[in-house]
């Protein structure tokens, strides 16, 4: 009871910050790293969800894109599956390997 009394008027302690969870972004970026280390250096790579989650790689060349879609499958105990080739939005010189994370 002394302790509230001997407070400053206007003084307010703000409350603890609770620690953010990460768990989401952690796991978006140990997909990334897996696929970084898979692929060539200019290579691009982006995510899409759309109740199931996507990766797209995009590569500059046709060789590229067969050793990429040999090692996928191979890549986090079967993480990638179901692999299509596609066009690359705005990009005509490079070829889109996409898969779906099973995550």
């Amino acid at each position: 009871m002394e302790e509230a009394l001997n407070r400053q008027p206007g003084s307010v302690e703000p409350f603890p910050e609770a620690p953010k969870n990460t768990l989401v972004s952690d796991e978006l970026n140990r997909i990334l790293s897996l696929l970084r280390d898979a692929c060539p250096a200019d290579a691009h790579i982006s995510f899409d969800f759309d109740g199931r989650l996507h990766a797209h790689i995009d590569l500059r060349s046709q060789e590229d894109v067969t050793a990429i879609e040999t090692l996928l499958p191979m890549l986090g105990h079967g993480l990638f599956h179901d692999i299509t080739r596609g066009v690359t939005p705005h990009h005509p010189f490079f070829h889109r390997v996409s898969v779906l994370v099973d995550r």
